[in-house]
């Protein structure tokens, strides 16, 4: 086995079956989260089996059998054309070098479009925050269309409520408790950041907001998301502690950032400062979940 090519096909091959066991007892479990689902999403959910683990992890996929052709029909319909014309501009920005949303009238960008669009509607008083777009497209990389829209409405509401509000308040709170976690769990860190003049919400909105599309490695992204599926957004307050760490736990980090502005660009391009799939990173967010 090579490092960093993914775990060896037999491990693979175990964990698969582990989890056709799950999703077929997925009802009789329905404690979902269970102690036996738990150490799996752990471990990572296999590639092959992700978007149907996701959807029943979050309840996308009841969700869209209670709802049968309501995707169909906010698909079928033209959109208020100032959103439209708001997402028709953000199309490009999401993962302009994946292969998937190179081309304007690709797949990838035609179907992106579709997802916005039809959140818009299914949520007008809400309508479209621009997060919401490379979000959208990591479950388009995963999953068809109409399944991406169920778990993009499912993490909207059920675990993210008032992220892409107006108001932010989800991100306000979420930043907040951030401060308080990273003073009990790095102290130094910490210290760092309130020295500079640092607040979290400076750095962490958009890590929040994106749920790290941006700020990491792909294959952690995916691994992080099993997690974040499993467990809620309280994992997403411990991949921000873990990331402040990377980058700022050590006595000599610190001493390269001299000011407000060096941290702030530290912390910005902390994608540069991990591996492509990274199990000591996955083992750290784990950790504090103890």
């Amino acid at each position: 086995h090579i490092r960093g090519v993914g775990p060896p096909p037999e491990l693979v091959r175990q964990r698969e079956s582990k989890w056709i066991n799950i999703i077929r007892q997925w009802d009789h479990i329905l404690l979902k989260k269970s102690s036996k689902v738990r150490p799996q999403c752990q471990k990572g959910i296999p590639a092959s089996l992700r978007a149907k683990c996701w959807l029943l992890l979050c309840g996308a996929s009841e969700k869209m059998e209670q709802n049968k052709n309501l995707y169909e029909s906010l698909d079928s319909q033209p959109g208020l054309q100032s959103w439209v014309d708001i997402i028709e501009r953000d199309l490009d920005r999401q993962f302009p070098f994946h292969e998937m949303f190179q081309s304007k009238d690709g797949h990838g960008q035609r179907g992106l479009f579709r997802v916005l669009k039809a959140y818009t509607q299914y949520q007008p008083d809400e309508g479209y925050c621009q997060a919401q777009g490379p979000v959208a497209a990591v479950l388009l990389m995963n999953m068809p269309a109409q399944e991406a829209f169920w778990c993009l409405v499912q993490i909207s509401e059920q675990y993210l409520p008032g992220y892409y509000s107006p108001l932010l308040e989800g991100v306000l709170f979420d930043a907040a408790l951030l401060t308080w976690v990273l003073k009990r769990t790095c102290p130094a860190a910490h210290k760092h950041l309130q020295q500079h003049g640092v607040e979290p919400l400076m750095f962490a909105t958009d890590w929040l907001m994106c749920l790290f599309t941006r700020h990491l490695p792909f294959n952690t992204l995916l691994r992080v998301w099993d997690l974040f599926f499993c467990y809620g957004v309280s994992i997403l307050t411990n991949v921000a502690v873990v990331l402040v760490r990377r980058v700022l736990g050590r006595a000599e980090q610190r001493k390269r950032c001299q000011g407000q502005v060096e941290t702030l660009e530290t912390l910005r391009g902390v994608k540069g400062q991990l591996q492509e799939e990274d199990d000591a990173f996955i083992a750290e967010v784990d950790f504090l979940l103890l």
